[in-house]
């Protein structure tokens, strides 16, 4: 799947993993996406329950060999819900 940004958070733990896709949303512009690549098992958790809470939409979870890619999409209401 194709992104506009790409975050590696690989071996960092909870809770970088979610600041850093919050930092790397809040400079783009709604409708961007952005691809998490994540070991944390807690991501599973702490991921979609951030893009619930700040408006943005969760569009894929892949697991790979080393580590989860969390494919996140900038929602519209997002800068005023974090700002």
């Amino acid at each position: 799947m194709e992104t506009d940004l790409e975050i590696d958070a690989r071996g960092l733990i909870c809770p970088l993993p979610v600041l850093r896709l919050r930092k790397a949303l809040l400079q783009l512009a709604p409708g961007q996406t952005v691809c998490l690549w994540a070991t944390d098992p807690v991501a599973v958790i702490d991921v979609p329950h951030f893009c619930a809470e700040a408006g943005h939409d969760l569009i894929a979870t892949t697991a790979a060999t080393d580590a989860t890619a969390y494919f996140v999409r900038r929602g519209p209401l997002a800068e005023i819900a974090e700002g």
